[in-house]
């Protein structure tokens, strides 16, 4: 299983949304997401579409970026979207708050919980001990750790490996000189290295930003299957990058680089078909970063779940 790990703006929930939506013979996705916004709107558009489409979730409760960091009145604000326990997985980041969390698993009275584990995660922590393997835990999030999958060993925990796959560059102008690079192969490992699945942060960068200026130069980044199994992510950038004009023709540039590679690739995801239809309306119409983005996340989302279906 794929537990693709994405904060809840805008675009990322639209990205989810729509694929919850689309047709499919199976789905081998959770996704973990980590509200960030004080308003709930998008939250209570999306969580309903992943419901209906029969896609479960994990929500972290104790978000630790954005607006709501360190805020807990998230049940609260979506209390009709999470009315049904079965459909979605409580979930907390910790850091060494192992007894706040275990206070707020028994006030709620949760089960088959989700942690995170952070890079400030004691794991020797007596009190980390009780808290992951309490009977109300399932899931074990973290980075490669052999310590800690030793201890949970046979504990019958659930554990996800987490890792940061992007190699994010300062400027979008800088893809123009990285070539395609390895994305990730734990789709073709992850069971046999001991793992229930595996997460990661998508094409996406795992530190959190918030949105800045119109970008001198547009990037597309989109993720593939190479022959050998593994999945690589190819940069198409634009090339006039001199100053921050002309966005549309920007996005024609990187668009028609993409356009050309998912032609030669044979690839057809709903995400590629969407990306071909916006470049093919004339002059590469512009449909904005954040569409931009969220092709590149569904796109790589579609991919997963279709090399998943197939490895079954």
């Amino acid at each position: 299983m794929y537990y693709p790990y994405l904060r809840g703006r805008q675009f990322e929930l639209i990205a989810l949304r729509e694929y919850a939506l689309q047709p499919r013979e199976n789905n081998n996705i959770i996704p973990i997401i980590e509200p960030v916004r004080k308003t709930f709107n998008s939250m209570k558009l999306a969580l309903p579409k992943l419901i209906e489409g029969d896609v479960k979730f994990a929500l972290i409760l104790n978000p630790q970026v954005g607006e709501l960091k360190n805020k807990i009145d998230i049940l609260v604000s979506l209390k009709d979207e999470l009315s049904d326990n079965s459909k979605w997985i409580p979930t907390y980041i910790l850091k060494n708050n192992f007894d706040e969390v275990l206070r707020q698993i028994k006030k709620f009275e949760f089960t088959d919980v989700m942690l995170i584990c952070s890079e400030s995660t004691d794991t020797s922590d007596s009190d980390f001990d009780s808290l992951i393997f309490s009977s109300t835990v399932k899931y074990i999030v973290a980075n490669e750790n052999r310590t800690l999958k030793r201890k949970l060993l046979h504990k019958g925990k659930e554990i996800i490996r987490l890792d940061d796959n992007f190699n994010a560059q300062k400027r979008n102008s800088d893809y123009l000189l990285t070539p395609d690079e390895k994305f990730s192969e734990e789709h073709l490992f992850y069971k046999g290295d001991g793992y229930n699945g595996f997460s990661d942060f998508t094409p996406l960068l795992s530190e959190y930003t918030e949105g800045g200026a119109a970008p001198y130069a547009v990037a597309i980044h989109l993720t593939y299957q190479r022959e050998n199994g593994e999945v690589w992510v190819k940069h198409f950038v634009s090339e006039t990058n001199d100053d921050r004009s002309n966005i549309q023709g920007k996005f024609a540039e990187a668009a028609e680089k993409a356009v050309t590679f998912l032609d030669e690739k044979n690839i057809h995801t709903f995400a590629s078909e969407e990306l071909r239809e916006y470049y093919n309306k004339g002059n590469g119409t512009y449909p904005g970063l954040g569409m931009v983005k969220k092709i590149s996340i569904k796109n790589h989302i579609e991919l997963i779940n279709e090399i998943l279906k197939t490895a079954e």
